[in-house]
């Protein structure tokens, strides 16, 4: 019987090279990509089938797609959209350019890939499409605004995406994690160095304090898990028959998934404004 492959974004580190390399182990095809070609190297170095693919570049997104395509022999069954970034900060400090950049990468270039893969899952008449958002998919937390808005837009995109696909075998899952081990807030905090000119923000005070939090080792915040806690909602997406629209992650998730269902906009405004 053929594997099941799955093309996954964002393996070059988290939860995206932990799904890879365990769905790999599982008996999937996996085909693991990244942005940069050095993680690509360490990928293959790791027994993996990898590619470059840069989601903020539409050429790339339609190189990889080709690629994978190839290598799945004209048969991929699931597409895991997960290579994303964070840029802290308030929404004032940022610019259009630089939200316009983070949209490129974390929506546009899903848009775009999700795209190609549904026209390719048409002709087989079957597929999984899982959207890797973020509890900052259900609610907003300040100096988050820049990713809240792409993983909103993601919640979007993928809520109608299931309604217009209701009538065929293509599944639509959001896959939605609370705080999870892995190299997600240091990320953040590169971005946040190379984007923010905390000298001139009026919340210089309060940026010292959020520098602290990006650059202390291990765990942010409580309930943190590793991401095999992911890993496990992925297989059930994969491998259901009728596959739930949303897949909580973490206690935070569950927690603010709940009060976002009870309580009136200022309550949860209120319990959110500490995080």
């Amino acid at each position: 019987m053929a594997r099941k492959t799955i093309l996954i974004t964002g393996c070059s580190s988290g939860i995206g090279l932990h799904c890879a390399l365990e769905l790999d182990k599982e008996g999937y095809q996996v085909l693991a990509t990244a942005r940069q070609q050095q993680d690509v190297e360490k990928l293959k170095a790791l027994g993996l089938n990898a590619y470059q693919l840069d989601l903020a570049d539409p050429i790339s997104v339609e190189q990889g797609f080709a690629w994978a395509e190839q290598q799945a022999d004209s048969n991929i069954y699931a597409l895991f959209n997960n290579g994303a970034y964070a840029l802290p900060g308030a929404l004032e400090d940022i610019s259009r350019a630089q939200l316009r950049t983070l949209f490129e990468t974390n929506v546009f270039g899903w848009h775009q890939l999700t795209n190609l893969c549904i026209e390719h899952m048409l002709k087989h008449k079957q597929g999984r499409i899982l959207q890797n958002s973020s509890v900052l998919g259900l609610v907003a937390m300040k100096f988050r605004g820049a990713y809240n808005a792409s993983k909103y837009a993601i919640e979007g995109l993928s809520d109608t995406l299931r309604l217009e696909l209701k009538d065929t075998n293509i599944h639509i899952s959001l896959i939605e994690p609370g705080p999870i081990l892995s190299q997600f807030r240091a990320n953040a905090l590169a971005q946040f160095e190379l984007n923010i000119d905390i000298n001139q923000s009026r919340f210089q005070h309060t940026y010292q304090k959020m520098l602290e939090r990006l650059k202390k080792e291990g765990p942010g915040m409580a309930f943190t898990e590793g991401p095999e806690s992911v890993l496990k909602r992925v297989r059930y997406a994969l491998s259901a028959k009728q596959p739930q629209a949303r897949y909580y992650v973490t206690k935070p998730t569950y927690f603010i998934g709940f009060m976002r269902r009870i309580l009136p906009t200022k309550w949860l405004d209120n319990l959110v404004k500490s995080f």
